[in-house]
């Protein structure tokens, strides 16, 4: 069938104005922060401190304006991550989330002020690690073994302290305490600062801690080193046992760190802050820094970081449940 000339002319027209129109959005410059961007850490003095602290210059490097660190801890976590919940989605203000924010507390509290599946937009889930259970030398443990007898046989004597209420620092003790049947007093801190310091002044005498809280101190003498709480030995620690080693059948526990952005965000920001994450995260001199903090790097898909979230919720709710834990 033979179109009129002046409607061949307006249907090349219509397609040659698509095509063009398809590749200006194709060759779109994708999306840029425009001002600087608040980096909000949920806790001090922890890894999630440092690893803010690691990727902020490198953010700033690739997108071109300042990032800036802001600590703003308390309730678990839930201070900080509530903060940038309500944030405008602009891109503009991320956080640094972990387990306890995002995970453990919406079991451990009774009410939340947000939603970690509805109010935060996951960007990537950046690093796992198991933690150690460390112990003040002078406190007298051998090893595990010797830590639950001596546990249970003076339970009024033992703390634990642990970076913050609701992080799996707290959570994993208590699901030691519940697999071994002992009893020690919690004592919680605003960050790994202030609790591996008291550990190490003997204001308590044990606590759950990734290694890159604790490794310099345990090389120093300053504290022992009893396990580990993954699946397998750590390769620099080949000489310390699990905990599943150490008699607590099947006993692990994962802490992870992720960035996010308030739900909301547009799906361009969330991509363009994924892409310079996963660059950032796999770049050698970060990579080395992450692997002698003992970090395995995931640098996950937005998807699967919610996915592990939500697989986390429930993980966690059901330890919660198991122990009767609260937050104070």
């Amino acid at each position: 069938m033979k179109f009129p000339m002046t409607l061949k002319a307006a249907l090349v027209a219509g397609a040659c104005a698509a095509t063009a129109a398809w590749g200006q959005a194709a060759a779109a410059p994708e999306w840029r922060p425009t001002k600087p961007v608040r980096i909000v850490v949920p806790i001090t003095g922890s890894t999630n401190d440092v690893l803010a602290r690691l990727i902020a210059p490198k953010l700033q490097e690739a997108l071109g304006q300042p990032f800036v660190v802001e600590n703003k801890p308390g309730a678990g976590g839930n201070i900080g991550a509530y903060e940038v919940s309500r944030s405008v989605p602009d891109g503009h203000t991320l956080l640094i989330g972990y387990n306890g924010p995002l995970a453990i507390n919406v079991t451990l509290f009774d009410k939340m002020p947000y939603d970690p599946l509805k109010d935060l937009a996951p960007i990537t889930l950046a690093v796992k690690s198991p933690q150690y259970l460390v112990v003040n030398p002078k406190a007298g443990f051998k090893d595990v073994k010797d830590f639950i007898a001596k546990a249970k046989a003076n339970p009024s004597k033992y703390s634990y302290g642990s970076v913050a209420m609701g992080s799996a620092s707290h959570l994993t003790m208590e699901m030691m305490k519940s697999a071994a049947g002992f009893q020690m007093t919690h004592v919680p801190y605003k960050g790994a600062g202030p609790a591996v310091t008291d550990l190490i002044a003997g204001n308590v005498q044990s606590g759950f801690f990734v290694p890159g809280n604790v490794q310099g101190f345990v090389k120093e003498g300053r504290l022992k080193l009893l396990a580990s709480t993954g699946a397998k030995r750590f390769p620099s620690t080949p000489t310390i046992p699990t905990l599943a080693e150490s008699g607590l059948k099947d006993f692990e526990a994962t802490s992870w760190i992720g960035l996010l952005a308030p739900a909301g965000t547009p799906p361009a920001v969330i991509n363009t802050y994924h892409q310079a994450m996963v660059r950032i995260l796999n770049s050698p001199d970060v990579r080395k820094h992450l692997d002698e903090m003992e970090f395995e790097t995931i640098a996950s898909t937005p998807k699967q970081f919610n996915d592990w979230i939500a697989t986390e919720i429930g993980r966690w709710g059901k330890v919660i449940k198991a122990t009767n834990a609260k937050a104070d």
